[in-house]
Parts: structure tokens; sequence; C-alpha cells
């Protein structure tokens, strides 16, 4: 641990990397979701022409999908690189994956112009993606949660966490803007493009934030006691993380299935299920997405620093209680087609899903005991991410084709809901402050090797 004399956190190398884990995250997140809403709107007709519009997306959406089996890869393959090489060089290298599949996706020939090499190709690409996203997160929520204090873990690991509605935010925008000065056929030929290829106006940014900010004295400090240290995770080994973690791996994953199933339902599903069933515009459905990411920024920084003070598990079981409840309301008042009410559907959803993920960086990495931190929260939150998240789109899709109705998805949000609610009942709690209060003894491994 990095702390002043007095027992503190040394607060200016922990605000850079706070600020480096923020930013970094978000244009990671961006280049990830920006793929959601292209899928959703424009991949069917431009990568699968020749499908009806009801294959197209399932077939875009099935795209969509191998991003998150590439994702724990990615989370195992830079695991073992950032603890043997430093994680800021396993960050960096993420970042450049991301940026040059990004673009390329951007500069991609459509079906009409290559034939089926296009859909090969995206998924190529897309798997890249999610090779990327899965090696930097374990990192960055590592890093924030191993140089902040005792009691400052969950707020140090929200600011890794909100790079997802950060990046919900720049995609959406991008998409808003262009859309607006488009026409929809000019929007479909060409128009889509544009946001993929923007991603490369930020990445000079976070090179230099990556470089210059995350590669600081504590970090290289951080770097040498995992060295000296005979419990630390520098070898990232899996073989161990899943033989004497089974449980903390399963149900770790299990935290992350209300709230992944809530959030890719509103930032991928109801796109397509707004335009293409309700006749809504794109453009006010992204507004409403715009909304509540907005909402999910502050939530899941006040999520995170009210853990540190009231425990990790009180916060994530009432958001995965506010999930489940509200499973059949949501689809309610989507289908009214109302604007203000689907506002309301997604905000009360959006801040369900963020009172579980703002405590998620620092509740995952205290389950783990150093030997194993990286390798174990990687794999649990990977796994959901497999299991739930990519799926969850193609499988609401998939659930109105087969049904005609908003009860079946409903059905399955309630399911992801109470899943959530068992694994976090079953889990221990880790603030150990929390834990002193009650009495009771925190299962809570250093987060500092």
């Amino acid at each position: 641990m990095y702390e002043t004399a007095k027992g503190g956190a040394d607060k200016g190398p922990l605000r850079k990397l706070m600020a480096a884990g923020m930013v970094g995250s978000a244009i990671e997140w961006y280049d990830f979701f920006i793929y959601a809403t292209a899928a959703a709107l424009v991949f069917g007709p431009v990568f699968f022409p020749d499908a009806s519009p009801l294959m197209g997306t399932l077939l875009s959406f099935s795209t969509f999908w191998a991003g998150f089996v590439a994702r724990p890869i990615g989370g195992l393959v830079f695991g073992h690189f950032g603890d043997k090489v430093g994680r800021k060089p396993a960050l960096v290298v993420c970042l450049v994956m991301m940026g040059a599949a990004t673009f390329t996706i951007g500069l991609m020939p459509s079906a009409a112009s290559i034939g089926v090499a296009a859909p090969i190709l995206l998924v190529v690409l897309r798997f890249v993606q999610g090779i990327a996203v899965g090696g930097q997160w374990g990192g960055v929520a590592l890093l924030l949660t191993e140089s902040a204090g005792t009691g400052k873990r969950g707020f140090a690991g929200s600011f890794g966490q909100i790079g997802v509605p950060l990046g919900v935010i720049l995609g959406n925008a991008a998409f808003l803007i262009v859309g607006a000065s488009l026409s929809d056929a000019a929007f479909v030929s060409w128009g889509w493009r544009i946001p993929f290829l923007a991603s490369a106006l930020l990445f000079p940014v976070v090179m230099f934030i990556q470089l210059k900010v995350e590669d600081t004295p504590v970090f290289r400090e951080l770097q040498a006691k995992a060295e000296e240290s005979a419990q630390a995770v520098v070898k990232a080994p899996l073989s161990q993380a899943l033989r004497t973690h089974k449980k903390e791996i399963l149900f770790g994953a299990g935290l992350l299935f209300a709230t992944n199933a809530m959030f890719y339902i509103t930032i991928a599903g109801l796109l397509d299920y707004g335009t293409r069933e309700l006749g809504l515009a794109h453009a006010s459905l992204l507004q409403v997405v715009l909304a509540m990411s907005a909402l999910m920024v502050g939530v899941t920084i006040a999520g995170g620093w009210l853990s540190d003070r009231i425990g990790r598990r009180p916060l994530i079981l009432i958001g995965s209680a506010l999930i489940t409840v509200w499973a059949f309301p949501f689809f309610w008042l989507v289908n009214t087609a109302s604007m203000p009410l689907i506002m309301l559907a997604t905000l009360v959803g959006g801040m369900g899903c963020t009172m579980i993920y703002g405590p998620l960086a620092a509740y995952l990495a205290e389950l783990f005991e150093p030997s194993v931190r990286y390798s174990g929260m990687s794999l649990a939150y990977q796994l959901a991410a497999i299991v739930v998240s990519g799926g969850t789109p193609f499988i609401m899709t998939a659930l109105l084709a087969a049904t005609g109705t908003t009860a079946a998805v409903s059905g399955f949000l309630l399911v992801m809901g109470l899943a959530t609610v068992v694994s976090v009942l079953v889990l221990p709690e880790t603030n150990p402050r929390e834990a002193a209060r009650r009495g009771k003894s925190a299962v809570n491994h250093a987060v500092a090797p």
C-alpha cells in the first residue's frame, strides 16, 4: 500500500492514476460500444444485405457477441503479460489493439463490395476488440484499487468503472451528431463509419496519459513490491485460481448478471426494438441512452464511495433487487412508445445497474488473495461477459421473434436479477470497516501485494 506516515493514501499520484484510469477506460469502452450501436442500426443492411431485417439484426448481434467471447482471452493473456512486464505496457498494447481494430472497421468494404469476406473480417476485428478490452479492465481495476488506502478502494475503483457510461456517452453523442448531419441514406451508406474513424482523434490523448501519467513512482513501487512478494500476482496462475476459488469465480460472475442484462438491453436491444417494432426515431432513443449514461457516471462514483462506508454487499443487493422488481415495469413503460416513459424506465434500470457496478472493482479484487487476483477477478468478470453481456441483445431479439411479446424478455431480466441476488447473498462482505461494525471478520485479502 502506498500511504503517507499518517496512514492516508498518497493523494497526488493516486489522483493521476484515477484520472488516467477514467480517461483510458472511457476511450476503450467508446471503441467497444460504438460497435453495439452500429450493430443495432446499420450492420444488418451493410454486412448482411440478403437477409431479412430480423435475420440481419440477429446476425449483426451475433458478431457483437464475438467480442465478449474474446474478452476472457484478453484478461488471461494480458494479466500474465501485465504482471510480468508491467501494467502500463499491457494497457498501452491493449489501447493500440483497440484503436487499430476500431479504425479498421470504419474503413471496411461492405458485403456489396467484397461479399462474404466482409462479415468474416468484421468478426475478426470484433474479436480483436474483445481481447483488448478484456485485458484492459483487470489492469485498470487493480492499478486503482491496489494504489488506494484501505478506506478508499471502492471510490478509487469506481473511476475505472465510470469508463463504461462515459464510453457510451461519447459513442452515442458521435452517432447523434452524425445522424443529425446526414440523411438516412447517407448514414447507412457511409456516415456510420465516422464514429469508428473518429477514435483516431482521441488516440494520441490517451497514449499521452497512459505513457506519462501511469508510469509514476507509485506504479513502479507497486511493481517492485510485487516482484519481491511470494504472494504477488506475478504469474497470473489460472490453474490455481480455478482450483482454489471456484465459488468466488462463479458467484463473482453472477454479481454481474443483473447489471449486464439491463445495461445491454438498454444500449443495444432497445435501439433495435424501438426503431424496428415501435417505429421510434433512433436519435430519440440515443438521447435516452445518453441520459441514462450521465446518471450512471454520478451514481457509480457515489456507489464506490458509499461502499467504503457501509460495505459492498448492501449496495449490490439493493441494485439487483431493484432490477428484479423492475423487469416487467421496464417493458410496460417501453411499450407505450412514449419517450418520457421510456426515459423513466431506463433511468430506474440504470440506477439499479450502477448500484451494482460502482463497488464491483473493489469487491472482486478483495475476494481473491494477491497470488491469484488478476486471474480470478478477470475470469469472473469476463465469464459474465460471455454468458450474459454479449448474448443479451441476441437473446432479446430472438425471444421477441419467438413469442411476439416483451414478457419473455422481462422474464429473462427477472432471472438475471435473481441470479445476482443469490450471488451476493452467498459471497462474504469484504469491507473491513463494515465487518468490524457488525463484529464479524471480513474476507478481505490485502489489496497491495
